[in-house]
């Protein structure tokens, strides 16, 4: 049912379209701000039989491991059925969190050689990614890996392999790419909201010690509470037992892949998805150790540089990307993709566009012309430019998700959907290492003072230049 209020404005609409040949100057009518609020598209089964269920293995119960479970738990028709971790009071953690009958184990093949487990969740640490993600795929278990898919390129494209050959699932866990606002972005993206993309600037800052990886520590940690070697692997040099390494290993390029494979791989995953891109070309960073002097070998601040080539989904554009564990502003992250007609932020819990389109006149700078000659021209410019009446749709607008909403638990349920349904998934392996190889590039061009040259199409680098 219409409004008062809304027959009103027609009627005001209408009359100055019909009034607008006698104007002067052409009036601009602006259409008031839209705000929506997003809903949930995927439809979940409430209840499920007790031989229904996705039964599952974590190898990793750390801080992501635990997050992980506190989502992939919540989708119905799931069972956790086994948790691998080094450290034996995470062992003992996981029994207090999901039963005492909860089987544990420090080696996480005890998992993969159950037949009662149809999938594993793979939160390590970044080394031992590929490893691990490979032998579960051999294993005949669908894969949850962590983000960034690999610490080593051929590692990815070793794992890449491993699914096609297998035919087994993967998934990779950067939860964007599920998320119903990044959904959004996508849609209007592609409906041509911004006009002619030409720069994307996205940043993940944090303000904390534990956003700068500074772990708590366990008073118990030694070589009898954790299993130092199966740690290392054969993946990482030889070194004696050192708490900090095991508890903060993301802050060693030995075992982690610093701010980039960490956050930038987030913000990759994002905007590939949105659009519809295979990733750069083109690669440059820069930054340091500014803060977080505590030992560390990797930067705590990094600013990167990246060219996109044009393709069938996106016209040719630049990247910049940023994070800074020292921002005194108290952090946050926002991508903001920016068109000739318009920008559309992602922040928060919603992404908005704000448009502002190019005047088909381009004005003129006529006052240092003779007046004869600034008639003439004049003259010329309104024959060819003449006063139009326009009405402009919404300048702005807002989508927001539900305040409960929560993205990750969508990428679960997506990752149990496609085991259930055996379908595919978007950030598959293919998509894990698009989104890996430029972050791990990222790095190279930072400790190597390099720019890289990276195909987004095989995923290999080209060649790269000392700069």
């Amino acid at each position: 049912m219409k409004t008062d209020n809304q027959h009103s404005r027609r009627n005001f609409l209408k009359k100055m379209a019909s009034t607008a040949v006698a104007a002067s100057v052409a009036p601009t009518i602006l259409l008031p701000r839209n705000g929506n609020v997003l809903s949930r598209e995927i439809a979940y089964r409430k209840t499920f039989g007790a031989n229904d269920h996705i039964q599952i293995g974590l190898i990793g119960g750390g801080i992501q491991g635990t997050s992980n479970m506190e989502s992939a738990l919540k989708v119905p028709g799931v069972k956790l059925m086994a948790v691998a971790d080094l450290y034996d009071g995470r062992l003992v953690r996981a029994k207090e969190l999901y039963g005492h009958d909860m089987v544990t184990t420090k080696d996480y093949r005890e998992i993969l050689n159950r037949p009662d487990i149809d999938a594993v969740v793979v939160a390590v640490p970044d080394h031992l990614h590929a490893q691990i993600g490979i032998e579960a795929l051999k294993a005949g278990k669908a894969l949850y890996c962590e983000k960034p898919m690999t610490k080593l390129i051929e590692e990815g494209h070793d794992l890449i392999k491993a699914a096609h050959e297998t035919k087994q699932l993967v998934q990779v866990g950067s939860q964007r790419v599920s998320s119903i606002i990044y959904a959004k972005a996508r849609e209007l993206f592609r409906a041509g909201a911004i006009g002619e993309l030409n720069l994307v600037e996205a940043y993940y800052d944090r303000h904390s010690a534990q956003g700068a990886w500074q772990y708590s520590l366990p008073l118990d940690a030694s070589p009898e509470t954790v299993d130092w070697d199966r740690f290392l692997s054969d993946k990482a040099p030889k070194i004696p037992f050192d708490p900090l390494h095991f508890f903060r290993w993301r802050n060693y390029q030995r075992y982690g892949t610093g701010v980039a494979g960490d956050l930038f791989v987030h913000l990759f995953s994002g905007i590939h998805f949105v659009l519809d891109s295979k990733g750069p070309n083109r690669i440059m960073t820069s930054g340091g150790l500014r803060y977080w002097k505590d030992g560390r070998d990797v930067p705590d601040l990094m600013v990167g540089i990246y060219d996109y080539p044009k393709t069938e989904s996106h016209p040719e554009f630049t990247l910049t990307l940023r994070v800074n564990f020292a921002d005194g502003s108290g952090g946050g992250q926002q991508f903001r993709f920016i068109g000739s007609e318009g920008q559309m932020i992602i922040s928060g819990r919603g992404v908005s566009i704000k448009k502002k389109r190019l005047a088909e006149a381009p004005g003129y700078t006529i006052n240092t012309f003779p007046e004869a000659m600034q008639e003439a021209f004049l003259k010329t410019y309104h024959e060819k430019y003449p006063a139009k009446f326009e009405v402009i749709g919404p300048q702005e607008e807002e989508y927001t998700a539900p305040r409960e909403y929560s993205d990750s638990y969508d990428h679960f349920a997506n990752f149990f959907n496609a085991i259930r349904n055996k379908t595919g998934v978007v950030e598959d392996a293919v998509f894990g290492l698009r989104a890996a190889g430029p972050a791990l590039l990222s790095n190279t061009s930072h400790f190597e003072r390099k720019i890289v040259h990276w195909n987004p199409e095989t995923m290999v680098v080209e060649r790269s230049a000392t700069t």
